[in-house]
């Protein structure tokens, strides 16, 4: 957004976002008491003194030496807060001081969900670190870069650091990582909270800052393991006044209780949370409209629309100055429930949630983007009222029952990988994984396999379902086995009353994924039919099909091969030398056969080590079809010196089936010479 740069035509707007008249009173530093700034070896400002002790009235500041103490001793930091009490501005900067006593000094990256977030965070920071901002602070975000080598303390968003990550993936230049807004679950936060796990692993030097609100700890404490956790608070609980019943238009109630606000002449800015951003640009419209007709001796309402996705959409403010601060002016703050952090002023009395939001969800059935009018969630509820925090009167009017939060809300913000067209995500990944990143262990799986999580005691029912459609030869073919099944229930039904999702909530299976699965399939036949490949009759089950099965496997999932070194079911990778069991949703989790050489479609850290989705293999398969760079780059292993022994004894085989080969070239040749007009054609 514009207000967030220093141009001189948004002074003005600047000041009304942050609350101040520009008249503080500044502190005068004797020459001879000057202190160094040890981030440009230039002396303090007197703007820095005075900004000092705004910093250490925040809730956040008691915590500096708890926080420093942990980063010192632990790899994993989280910091759980309210909103507003200073977690996003002063953690940043308490890193830019570890890092000064580093050797090499590494830098510090802070990221945001949102851009303007980023820029308006490294501008505070700049100010409150006495430096310049391009400089040792400095912000990264979409087609816009404002910093250097020598820039010590970055803002960026997610996406950015996820980009960054492709060309460098241990993130060398780092001391610490930050990642905020944990919380919003972000594809690309998520998908860095995964990859810097292995990171952390590589990079013992490297420390990770995880900023959050207190609703996500727990989740990620199970995530990150005993990692510590810094509890900050806000000053005061807001009051919460509740509609006694929901508001079928709550976009005219929201605007109706605004008026009604103003015209009791009760002082203090307004924060008005609508459910979406075309609501932000109608009631920035209606209010400057209404503007005109109000009655003078009330003040001035001004509308500042703070729009989340959107930039440069925020009005210039064009008023006299001197004419304007004649009368009470009053800031209407009007975003949607992801735009809390973009709310910098300190004089928000008022806070009006409809409680609802309007997004993006990704169909993978239809792969398109459905927008859903949805209640927001418990969490975001709850930040909304954390706004509250520094005014001791503070009021938010839920326009909502009570009980609407606990029967209608979700306890969390929805993870957007799973509600995303991941087709980027995918892409990255597979970046990663030429880099040496196979594994992404997220906190919620992008997407189903197709079995369901059994609810709680249903566990034991579930897996007796599921062992009708297993199959010997492995995970991957008792896969094909339940979409054979999927695919007989819905040709033939056998009930009157028969429903695909019916008989999938019968066998604890997911019918979107199922149905995913047969599009798919539909698609890559009608491919082929149209480029003239031959389609041959199914015939799963037989030995040649299940050979076939397992060459295409092996081509495309060479990288996830495991050996049972010591037939306990201990799986070691070859790629990585990592140690893994079979996960409890295998079919041979339960059996007593444990194969020796597996290739696995995923693996999970978070789960205990577990592969899933496995299949037997064999090694003269796997030494048959593997590409000859991967192996030889394979680390050393008694896996390997059993491949290598495999590939020798297959070398002399080759040799004679190529000989016999070109033996029967030349005799064909001999047999129909060809002319020079009709050369066959040869690819190079």
């Amino acid at each position: 957004m514009e207000f967030l740069t220093f141009s001189p035509e948004n002074h003005c707007f600047s000041e009304l976002l942050d609350g101040s008249d520009g008249d503080e009173e500044e502190i005068l530093v004797c020459g001879e008491d000057l202190e160094l700034n040890p981030f440009d070896g230039l002396p303090y400002s007197s703007r820095y003194y005075r900004l000092m002790k705004e910093r250490e009235e925040l809730p956040i500041w008691k915590e500096k030496c708890t926080f420093m103490e942990s980063l010192l001793h632990n790899q994993i930091v989280i910091v759980s807060g309210d909103a507003k009490t200073g977690k996003s501005s002063q953690v940043p900067q308490w890193c830019a001081e570890h890092c000064l006593g580093l050797r090499p000094r590494g830098a510090v990256v802070c990221t945001q969900v949102l851009r303007q977030a980023a820029v308006a965070l490294a501008l505070r920071a700049a100010d409150q670190m006495d430096v310049n901002l391009g400089h040792e602070v400095g912000y990264s975000v979409p087609f816009e870069s404002c910093c250097t080598a020598e820039t010590i303390l970055r803002y960026c968003t997610d996406e950015m650091l996820q980009r960054e990550m492709m060309s460098t993936p241990l993130l060398n230049s780092y001391g610490v990582i930050v990642l905020d807004d944990v919380h919003e679950r972000t594809v690309a936060t998520d998908a860095l909270l995964g990859l810097l796990k292995d990171v952390l692993a590589a990079r013992a030097e490297l420390r990770l800052v995880l900023l959050t609100v207190p609703q996500m700890c727990s989740t990620l404490q199970g995530f990150c393991g005993r990692v510590p956790v810094i509890r900050v608070r806000g000053r005061h609980r807001a009051e919460a006044v509740f509609s006694c019943s929901a508001h079928q238009d709550p976009f005219s109630a929201a605007l109706r209780l605004l008026l009604e606000i103003h015209h009791t002449k009760e002082k203090g800015d307004i924060v008005v949370f609508l459910a979406c951003e075309q609501d932000i640009e109608k009631a920035y419209q209606m209010i400057r409209q209404e503007q005109s007709s109000l009655n003078p001796d009330l003040g001035e309402l001004i509308p500042i629309p703070l729009y989340p996705t959107k930039q440069d959409l925020t009005p210039k403010v064009t008023q006299d100055k001197q004419k304007c601060c004649r009368k009470y002016r009053r800031k209407v703050l009007l975003t949607t429930s992801s735009g809390e952090s973009l709310i910098w002023t300190k004089n928000v009395t008022f806070v009006i949630d409809v409680g609802v939001e309007r997004r993006k969800v990704y169909n993978p059935r239809i792969r398109a983007d459905s927008v859903l009018t949805q209640p927001i969630s418990q969490s975001q509820a709850e930040v909304h009222k954390q706004i509250l925090g520094m005014s001791p009167s503070g009021k938010i009017f839920c326009l909502y029952p009570e009980e609407f939060t606990y029967k209608e809300m979700k306890p969390q913000i929805p993870a957007k990988v799973q509600e995303s067209n991941l087709t980027s995500l995918v892409l990255f990944l597979k970046r990663m994984d030429i880099a040496g990143f196979a594994h992404c262990d997220f906190i919620s799986s992008p997407a189903p396999s197709c079995f369901l999580h059994a609810p709680p005691g249903t566990e034991e029912i579930a897996r007796s379902r599921w062992r009708r459609f297993s199959h010997p030869a492995g995970d991957h073919c008792t896969l094909i086995s339940v979409f054979n099944a999927f695919k007989a229930a819905t040709a033939s039904p056998t009930q009157p009353d028969f429903s695909t999702e019916k008989w999938c909530r019968e066998y604890f299976l997911s019918c979107s994924a199922l149905s995913m699965a047969e599009m798919i399939r539909a698609e890559l036949v009608e491919i082929m039919k149209r480029i003239e490949l031959p389609i041959s009759e199914p015939d799963f089950g037989s030995e040649e099909n299940l050979l076939s099965i397992k060459k295409a496997l092996l081509s495309g999932y060479f990288m996830h091969v495991a050996r049972d070194v010591d037939g306990s079911g201990n799986y070691l990778m070859l790629t990585h030398k990592q140690v893994a069991q079979l996960h409890p949703f295998s079919s041979y989790y339960n059996s007593r056969r444990i194969p020796e050489w597996v290739l696995f479609h995923e693996f999970s850290i978070s789960e205990g080590n577990a592969i899933r989705v496995v299949s037997e293999i064999s090694p003269h398969l796997f030494a048959e079809l593997v590409p000859q760079y991967y192996f030889s780059n394979l680390p050393p292993s008694e896996s390997k010196d059993i491949l290598q022994e495999m590939i020798d004894h297959l070398a002399p085989v080759s040799a004679k089936k190529e000989e016999q080969k070109i033996a029967n070239d030349s005799k064909e040749n001999e047999e129909f010479p060809q002319n020079p007009t009709e050369q066959r054609c040869v690819i190079q």
